[in-house]
Parts: C-alpha cells; sequence; structure tokens
C-alpha cells in the first residue's frame, strides 16, 4: 500500500504494520540513532490507562518509565479530557503577550505560588522544560544587568546534568551521551563542576569528605573566573536523565550558601522532581533544605496530557527587574500560558490533592527502592539508588572496580528490550537503566517492575557471559 492509499483510509482502519511504516519513512525522533531505527522502526503505542500501555498489536506493558518522567497521574483520565475539552470550546486559545490573559493561567499561576517555597510568587509560563530553563538562563542575565552588574552573566553547571535540547540549555547540560561532533554548543560563559555522584565518588573519600571537595571546588571556580563574572548557578535537585545521582547530605544547602554570599542566583531545575517525583510539590525545600531563587518546572505539572512548562521566580527579582517601570522583558512564547494547558494543570493538580498521590509517591516509592536493592545481589548490578519514584539501576562487568562493560555490550538496551518481551516498560541510558513510573504506583505493581527486571537482568548476564564478557 502506498502512502497515499493509506491515507485515504478511516486512520481507525489502519494496520499496525503502515503505522509502524508511516513512523519509520517520515518521523525523526528525538535522539533518533539512525541505523537501529532504520533497521527496527519504532514501537507503536495505540493506548494508555493509568500505569499501562497498549501497543498496536494489542500487547500491554506497565511504563515503568512514565513517559518521560511526566505521567504523574497516570493515563486516561477522562477528567482531564473533559477540562480540556470544556476550556477548547469556551476558549481554545488567546496570546498572553503584555497585557492580555486568561483565567486558567491567572489560576494556575496562583497555584503554583501558593505551593512554591519562600517568596518565590511570580511565574512565567512556557511550552516545556527546555523554555523554561532558557527563559531562567535569560533572566539571570537580565536580572544582574539592572542591579548594576552586566558582566555577571556566566552560569555554572554540572557534570552529566540535562537542562534542556534548546542550544542554550544543551550547552548548559553536559552529560557526554548528549555532545555529539555533528553540533556545535556554546561554552563561553558556562562552567561545569564536577558530578555530586557518590557511588563514583573518589577512592578514599567518605560521603562527608566528597562533600566538601565539591564545595571547594565551587569556590576555587569562583575565585578563578571572578564572582563579579558569575550570574546564576543550575542545578537538578537530583540529576535526572544524567543518572538519577543523589547528591551527598548537605551539598545543596552549602552550595546554596555559596551563593547567597556571592550575588549567585540559585536556579533549581525541577523539570522532574517538581509534582510529585519524591512526594513533595516541590524538591528544593522540603527534600534537600533549599529556598533557590527560580524553580523551573515542567513534567508531572501537566502531566503529560498537554505540553506545559513554568519559571517559577522571586519577589525580589521581580521587583528589581520591574524597579523604574520602563523595562521589557522580551521573552515568551506563542503558547506561554495557554488555556487548555492551564485547564488541564488545574485538573491534574485537584486529582493529586484528591487521591493524596504525593503520600502515595514517597510511600511506594520507598517499597520500589527496597524490592530493587535486592538486585544489587546479581553480579551485574553495580548499583541502585533513587528517591521517591525516581530509581535507576547501574550495571558494571566488575562489582569491586566498578568498572562499566565496554559501550558495544549494549547491556541496558538489551535489558530493556528483554523487559519490553516481559511486558515491562525501563529507560535505558548509557550503563543505565531507569525507572519513573506514575505516581498512581501500587505494591503490587512494584513487584512486578522488580521481580520483571530481575528476570530481565539475569537473562542478559547469562548472554554477555556467554559472549565472553567478564562480569562480578
Amino acid at each position: 500500500m502506498t502512502a497515499a492509499q493509506a491515507l485515504a483510509r478511516p486512520a481507525s482502519n489502519l494496520s499496525p504494520e503502515t503505522l509502524w511504516e508511516m513512523d519509520r519513512r517520515h518521523v525523526l525522533h528525538p535522539w533518533t540513532n539512525f541505523g537501529p531505527f532504520e533497521r527496527d522502526g519504532s514501537l507503536v503505542i495505540e493506548k494508555g490507562e493509568g500505569v499501562w500501555l497498549w501497543d498496536a498489536q494489542g500487547k500491554r506493558y506497565l511504563d515503568a518509565v512514565g513517559g518521560m518522567w511526566c505521567t504523574n497521574i497516570g493515563l486516561g483520565r477522562k477528567e482531564v479530557a473533559q477540562a480540556m475539552a470544556e476550556q477548547a470550546e469556551k476558549l481554545a486559545y488567546t496570546n498572553t503577550f503584555v497585557d492580555v490573559t486568561n483565567g486558567p493561567s491567572a489560576r494556575l499561576a496562583a497555584e503554583l505560588a501558593a505551593r512554591a517555597p519562600g517568596d518565590l510568587n511570580r511565574v512565567h509560563f512556557t511550552t516545556c522544560g527546555s523554555t523554561a530553563v532558557d527563559t531562567a538562563a535569560r533572566m539571570v542575565a537580565f536580572y544582574q544587568t539592572v542591579m548594576g552588574r552586566p558582566d555577571k552573566t556566566d552560569i555554572v553547571a554540572r557534570e552529566n546534568s540535562y537542562h534542556g535540547s534548546t542550544y542554550l540549555t544543551q550547552s548548559i547540560g553536559k552529560r557526554p551521551g548528549d555532545r555529539i561532533d555533528e553540533f556545535r554548543y556554546k561554552t563561553d560563559g558556562i562552567h561545569h563542576l564536577s558530578c555530586p555522584d557518590p557511588y563514583r565518588r573518589p577512592e578514599g573519600l567518605t560521603e562527608a569528605q566528597f562533600c566538601d571537595a565539591l564545595v571547594a571546588e565551587f569556590e576555587a571556580l569562583i575565585d578563578r573566573v571572578g564572582a563579579g563574572r558569575i550570574g546564576g548557578f543550575f542545578a537538578e535537585p537530583i540529576q535526572a536523565s544524567g543518572g538519577v545521582i543523589v547528591p551527598p547530605e548537605g551539598y545543596l544547602r552549602r552550595m546554596a550558601q555559596i551563593c547567597r554570599k556571592h550575588d549567585i542566583l540559585f536556579v533549581a531545575d525541577e523539570v522532574v522532581t517538581a509534582f510529585g517525583r519524591l512526594g513533595h510539590w516541590f524538591a528544593s525545600e522540603s527534600e534537600f533544605g533549599v529556598i533557590p531563587d527560580m524553580i523551573t518546572c515542567a513534567k508531572g505539572l501537566s502531566a503529560a496530557y498537554v505540553p506545559l512548562g513554568a519559571l517559577i521566580f522571586s519577589d525580589r527579582i521581580w521587583e528589581a527587574m520591574a524597579q523604574e517601570g520602563s523595562r521589557w522583558f522580551t521573552s515568551g512564547f506563542t503558547y506561554s500560558g495557554h488555556p487548555v494547558a492551564c485547564a488541564a494543570s488545574l485538573k491534574v493538580i485537584e486529582i493529586m490533592e484528591r487521591e493524596d498521590l504525593l503520600a502515595n509517591a514517597a510511600r511506594t516509592g520507598a517499597y520500589l527502592q527496597d524490592r530493587l536493592r535486592d538486585l544489587q545481589a546479581l553480579p551485574l548490578v553495580g548499583d541502585v539508588r533513587g528517591r521517591g519514584l525516581m530509581l535507576c539501576v547501574e550495571n558494571v562487568a566488575d562489582k569491586a572496580a566498578k568498572t562499566p562493560l565496554p559501550d558495544a555490550a549494549n547491556e541496558s538496551k538489551r535489558i530493556s528490550n528483554a523487559a519490553e518481551e516481559m511486558g515491562l516498560l525501563v529507560r535505558p541510558l548509557g550503563h543505565l537503566n531507569v525507572m519513573s513510573p506514575p505516581l498512581t504506583l501500587t505494591e503490587a505493581q512494584a513487584d512486578q517492575i522488580a521481580e520483571t527486571l530481575c528476570r530481565a537482568i539475569r537473562q542478559v548476564t547469562d548472554e554477555l557471559v556467554r559472549e565472553g564478557h567478564r562480569i562480578g
């Protein structure tokens, strides 16, 4: 069947094979790996309900990936779809540039301000996490300039961080897998500190000593570059796509203290950690004792029902930018404060409160962590880590030396493939398998995740040994 013939048929009558071929022939996916994609195509997902997904062939999967850290209330919520439909009928769109707004945007901004820590009472809506972080970087420069510090615009982030996929945000982040030779990245004015990974800390250091070293590294950078040049520090409370890196105890508080000392804005990138992933609306203060100057969020903000992001920032920053009353903040997006997206987010917040999903995330997350820790007895598993419903299994060839397998072994992808065959979706990232299931997860579903992943790891370990890899 040609593409034209297929398109002439009702969408519901298209076969799974036709959809697979349409996608393979026409779609450039985010992070496409061209060889495997052109050979194997994509898994065509047809339906979602709660923590479950069904492919176009009718096979069911437990989605332990949670979409992309984002299907927080589960899929198939009719009341969210209804709220979106009702808003689309009433007012599908109005721009929010300069001095126009709409009811859902205003209401959602107030809801976010009520839940954010400290005096973070101001909200700038964006389209996703990348555009929220991009806006935060611009606001750092704007704020420092109006404070009389026009040279104080450099940004500090960390190795293995991920802050988005725009030109600027991918330059701020620094995951090795994101830095490819075919792209160029902004390097001037962006500095990177060591990743605060306790599992991979230098040999001989306690976790407390490692924390001391990380803090000293930041102070040394400020001395070298000059406090008069550094305007903002960007930090995920837990580095998500960089490997679910939970920093050492006290690290973020101490980094925030250094920022305050030198008038460096602390930007908490909570695109993943906000809206319940760790059992709190926001993790910065509730989990780590830090009140940042700005928080970026997305993902759980709308629970993936529609794209939406936000930058939440302090009254102090607003007042500095607004003084004199003549400045323009020339940043924004066609769909900033989109009424349908904001209506969806308001309904998501209502559901989360009604069903006490924050408490369930904390409770079930702790249970799943306990179950996954049993995997550390397996020869291939070096570390199991995470917080709340944000978890990771790191695979190694040598547990004592923490030596990874060669990249060609591709063990994490093979584990995810094996798990997929068994009806479980986990995300492969380098030598990691990452999980972020919906906040509605039950203990029985957590058991299924742990047991299925164990079988998949055992299967792939046997294959690797037969291929000649030394594991232990």
